[in-house]
């Protein structure tokens, strides 16, 4: 298969490239890359983006970036900014790129356990995390050809924890949450919300 995985550099987006990357040809795509580079937060760079890379079977977005803050200091500007990266950005990977998207290929999109599970200043990166969860849930009723859309809902990952300096212990290895995109690329999920914590 030939996978377009944008966030491919994160920490997330490169485990799953790692897991992805057995017989399949990946297409890393970041704001950096050489081919395949995009703005989630403009369309017209994600239109551009497909018209670079060709055709694909399958496409993973483990990229998006949210504001954390108590809800009081939330403004409209930050607001803004998560539904045009998080939310936006992954909807727009899924309308403009069905024409790309080879017969019965897939979507699958990132959310996480701030959907289910908000804390104190969460309340724009829940908002955005469970929207995502709702499009993929309606996007896959409509997705022609058979298509399927899927998010994978990652809880904390230990790398990403260590990194900010945190206890790394409640968290999930980047590659233990890999699996559930190997899963939703390879098997037969749709409109699914797939949690690494269950798999």
């Amino acid at each position: 298969m030939r996978i377009l995985v944008v966030g491919a550099t994160g920490t997330i987006g490169s485990a799953a490239v790692a897991a992805l990357s057995a017989g399949n040809e990946i297409v890393p795509a970041s704001r950096n890359s050489r081919v395949a580079a995009l703005d989630l937060a403009d369309a017209q760079s994600i239109r551009a983006m497909y018209r670079r890379v060709g055709k694909l079977d399958a496409v993973v977005c483990a990229a998006g970036l949210a504001r954390f803050a108590p809800l009081a200091q939330l403004s409209d500007e930050d607001y803004r900014f998560c539904l045009d990266n998080k939310l936006m950005g992954q909807v727009n990977l899924v309308r403009f790129g069905f024409d790309q998207v080879a017969d019965h290929g897939s979507f699958t999109l990132t959310s996480g356990v701030l959907a289910q599970q908000p804390m104190a200043g969460s309340a724009a990166i829940s908002l955005v995390n469970a929207g995502v969860e709702g499009f993929a849930r309606a996007a896959a009723l409509e997705a022609p050809r058979g298509i399927r859309v899927n998010v994978v809902s990652p809880p904390w990952v230990r790398e990403t924890l260590a990194a900010l300096k945190m206890d790394p212990t409640p968290g999930l290895p980047a590659a233990v949450v890999a699996r559930a995109y190997l899963r939703s690329v390879t098997g037969s999920d749709n409109g699914a919300v797939i949690s690494p914590s269950a798999l």
